[in-house]
């Protein structure tokens, strides 16, 4: 099948981007055929929907091993079915017999059987075969079923039948917890400043987030050269456009709003109430008011699930003192410098 041996629930990690997809895939791997069936994951590409996907078979071949599980990439499927039409390597029996006597099947990067109505056809029964006899059934993909142009609609109702969930791009929050992973399972020894710095400036994919610290330590390694944030910047200029700035979000604001106090962010999103936390939150809030375009209600998850009136009291009572108090404007724009420093 293909698996990488990493690729686990446990070497995953979840954040805001990927909880919903995360909690489905690890639902599904202990009970499969019982909830979210199929499970449709989509997201752009080197997110983590393979990781998720091999995740689950991993789960379910160690824990059902009696369980049959097939893990393909949508080519594999595309291919196998065409050297069966031509009855090369197999017949089109045998091709069926591989597809449809399974208890769960994932299929990877769908996408690519859109255009090819032969493929579609035979995904349409196979998917038929599997659905009518309760087997597990796993998809992924870019883009959701009813972005799919060219897909027909009687698989795009099929793939909506269960539960569609996507990966977004990663946090800073997120970014730093995986190359904190990363360094921890390759033994790295790589400074916060430099680890930051990464988790800034990558910010389109896992894949390219691993990739630069893997290059990083290489390239340190090789020259001899310890790492720092003036070698990261020279190692991975190809990598970064000089105007790239860095990612403004509420974990961002939270954690330096929280290291500029001497608090932490857990004690930022508490519900504790001495003036000693509740100014910094509310500052807090106002930057996250002002400074990123997140809803009210969202902004109000991130500080532990408060309505979104809360976080308007706070923004006001901060706006106020912004407008009055020299001293409050000088510590916002200190707070603002922090944490967009370009």
């Amino acid at each position: 099948m293909g698996l990488k041996p990493n690729y686990t629930f446990e070497t995953f990690v979840v954040g805001n981007n990927n909880n919903l997809a995360h909690a489905a895939a690890l639902a599904v791997a202990e009970t499969p055929g019982h909830v979210y069936n199929p499970l449709f994951i989509y997201g752009g590409a080197g997110l983590g929907k393979t990781h998720l996907m091999q995740a689950i078979a991993h789960f379910i071949m160690q824990n059902n091993p009696d369980l049959k599980v097939l893990y393909v990439t949508s080519e594999t499927f595309t291919n196998e079915l065409i050297e069966s039409l031509k009855n090369q390597k197999m017949t089109n029996q045998e091709f069926r017999n591989k597809y449809r006597n399974i208890d769960v099947l994932l299929i990877d990067d769908i996408q690519f059987i859109i255009g090819k109505e032969s493929t579609q056809e035979e995904f349409f029964h196979t998917f038929n075969a599997l659905y009518d006899a309760n087997k597990q059934i796993v998809i992924s993909s870019d883009k959701p079923p009813k972005e799919m142009e060219t897909l027909t609609e009687r698989l795009r109702t099929r793939f909506e039948m269960g539960l569609t969930a996507d990966i977004q791009i990663p946090t800073y929050e997120t970014k730093m917890a995986i190359l904190n992973k990363k360094s921890e399972a390759e033994g790295y020894n790589i400074p916060d400043d430099v680890k930051d710095y990464v988790a800034t400036h990558i910010k389109s994919s896992i894949r390219e987030l691993e990739g630069a610290l893997t290059k990083l330590v290489a390239f340190s390694t090789l020259s001899h050269q310890p790492l720092t944030v003036e070698f990261a910047e020279d190692t991975l200029k190809d990598l970064i456009s000089p105007e790239d700035k860095r990612e403004v979000t509420p974990e961002l604001i939270i954690q330096i709003v929280a290291d500029h106090f001497n608090l932490t962010p857990e004690d930022i999103i508490s519900q504790k109430r001495n003036a000693e936390i509740s100014k910094p939150r509310q500052i807090a809030m106002y930057l996250c008011r002002t400074m990123t375009d997140t809803p009210l209600e969202q902004i109000g998850r991130y500080f532990g699930n408060r309505d979104h009136t809360t976080i308007l009291h706070g923004y006001r009572k901060v706006n106020k003192e912004v407008t009055n108090s020299i001293e409050t404007r000088s510590l916002i724009e200190i707070l603002i410098k922090k944490i967009n420093p370009s």
